[in-house]
């Protein structure tokens, strides 16, 4: 899944923000730095936290916004969907770029994210798929200039090798100002405790009505996991398998259920 030469590739650019996100633009940014034949194609509104979910149970419509560029009333899945195998089925993408998230995506957030959902989606689909994420500190500006100062060179030298086409990249920006990212690092998956909380409130006529809410959980800071790296102030570059299969465990359930 090698792309020996970039400038020629056809980019499919997508998110989970939203076709109005800052984040959206940022990708289109360092996209136009790697080929000039870019298409846009991301949800019309957010969709964060859509995981790898399509929309069976109702219909999706489509707007263009202008050339090469589409809102989809749907989950980022859908739009790299849509685009590989109908709106761009002609002359598919060659390259997926998703994102850049505004927030990591980082340990446990993986299995949640829309961001990399629609990697994953373009990875099922035999596609070189990227996700981009932005780490920010809550009431400050996100810094947008880090991922596109370094994102095109990510992307070329991920792009100089051969990925099994069961695999996908997760980027992850750290919260620094572009100058002062350490390097790049090579991580895994790092563990984090899930910090998902209901809110409870009460609508005008009584009735109770609930939030799921969010926020990080404890980090367990292993050495050469995503998080350390970008809690270090590097980008971390992490290969996600979509083969969930557990090899151990797999193993050891043989001799309970194949047994003569």
């Amino acid at each position: 899944m090698k792309i020996d030469d970039i400038a020629k590739a056809r980019i499919l650019v997508t998110n989970d923000d939203g076709i109005h996100a800052p984040g959206l633009e940022a990708l289109v940014e360092i996209a136009g730095r790697l080929s000039q034949d870019v298409w846009v194609v991301a949800p019309e509104v957010n969709q964060s936290g859509a995981g790898h979910s399509l929309s069976l149970s109702r219909p999706i419509r489509m707007r263009e916004v202008n050339e090469r560029k589409f809102a989809l009333e749907g989950t980022p899945t859908d739009c790299v969907l849509f685009a590989t195998k109908h709106l761009m089925k002609s002359h598919k993408p060659d390259l997926v770029l998703s994102g850049v998230n505004r927030g990591t995506n980082l340990a446990d957030d993986v299995t949640y994210s829309g961001t990399i959902a629609a990697a994953m989606e373009g990875c099922l689909l035999g596609i070189p798929s990227i996700a981009f994420s932005q780490a920010y500190t809550h009431d400050r500006p996100v810094k947008w200039a880090t991922a596109t100062h370094h994102g095109a060179d990510v992307v070329r030298r991920a792009l100089t090798l051969d990925w099994p086409r069961n695999v996908l990249v997760n980027v992850n920006f750290p919260d620094v100002v572009a100058g002062s990212v350490e390097g790049i690092k090579i991580t895994h998956q790092g563990v984090r405790a899930f910090g998902g909380y209901i809110v409870e409130r009460q609508d005008p006529r009584g009735g109770a009505y609930y939030w799921i809410a969010y926020a990080p959980g404890e980090h367990e800071l292993e050495e050469g996991s995503d998080i350390a790296a970008v809690r270090s102030g590097y980008i971390s570059v992490t290969p996600l398998h979509l083969d969930l299969t557990h090899e151990g465990m797999r193993k050891r359930l043989r001799p309970a259920f194949e047994t003569a």
